[in-house]
């Protein structure tokens, strides 16, 4: 299996390497490093470095990924798949294509940016691949979700349409808690018309709290499958990670896990309509 893993991975690689895509990438990058780290300026501070070139890390393996899976999906390709023991190692090969592509760029760029670069500990440096690997890792599972190779019916729409309603509900906690305890509130008078006192007594107890430290509570509830990032930045710029923040990447690549496993399934049982 890991050779057929590592054959199909550089068959992917070199076929993005030596084509227009992967030239606009190389450009890009170089461009990003010249734009963000011009050498007359210098690099700015370690917290800057480290949270600029992740960003890029995880932008151009998403990109990268949806280049290679796009590639993938046609059906030139379709003896690949039909020769494989398990579609597994197909989609195994393109993730792992696209992390080794955009790992290349990320560790360019980030070369690059050490000429007249930030002042930093060994110590520090550690601290950087991790949250790089598990960005990038995660970047390229929401990258797959989004392709045509491994999207099935209505699941991309369901992924990103969670994501969506968790990132916007969380900004709209407040007026949210409002409207849940003006209907809780309106449940109460209804039960105290009807002389269920009990009931209605919860039920006002449930509103006031609602409009006390509920938005709070909403806020956290909401927000909590961003943790991890808003974790990472806190230490990034506080410049060191306690030991509960240290947990932030492991949790992303958690994350980018059951998304893998999401994605395999769903490529393993979909039927293939690949593109000509």
């Amino acid at each position: 299996m890991m050779m057929r893993l590592l054959v199909l991975t550089s068959y992917f690689l070199r076929r993005l390497l030596f084509s227009m895509a992967g030239s606009i990438y190389v450009i890009l990058a170089i461009a990003y490093w010249a734009i963000f780290f011009p050498p007359s300026q210098g690099t700015p501070d370690i917290g800057n470095y480290f949270v600029i070139i992740g960003g890029f890390g995880a932008a151009i393996t998403f990109l990268a990924t949806l280049t290679i899976a796009a590639r993938a999906y046609r059906a030139e390709n379709y003896p690949l798949i039909v020769r494989l023991p398990s579609r597994v190692e197909y989609v195994t090969a393109v993730f792992g294509s696209s992390l080794l592509f955009a790992f290349m760029l990320q560790l360019l760029v980030a070369i690059l940016a050490m000429i007249r670069g930030p002042e930093t500990s060994f110590g520090q440096m550690l601290e950087i691949p991790p949250v790089w690997i598990a960005l990038n890792l995660l970047a390229a599972m929401l990258a797959l979700h989004a392709s045509d190779l491994v999207a099935s019916g209505w699941s991309r729409v369901l992924i990103f349409g969670v994501l969506a309603i968790l990132l916007i509900g969380r900004n709209l906690a407040e007026r949210l808690a409002a409207g849940m305890a003006a209907l809780v509130s309106n449940i109460s008078s209804f039960f105290y018309a009807q002389q269920w006192l009990a009931i209605a007594n919860g039920f006002g107890q449930m509103s006031s709290w609602l409009y006390g430290s509920g938005k709070e509570a909403l806020e956290k509830l909401l927000g909590v499958i961003f943790w991890p990032f808003r974790t990472i930045i806190e230490a990034i710029f506080a410049g060191f990670f306690t030991p509960t923040q240290a947990l932030a990447p492991a949790v992303i690549v958690l994350y980018a896990t059951i998304l893998f496993l999401v994605a395999a399934d769903l490529f393993a049982t979909k039927d293939l309509e690949m593109t000509e």
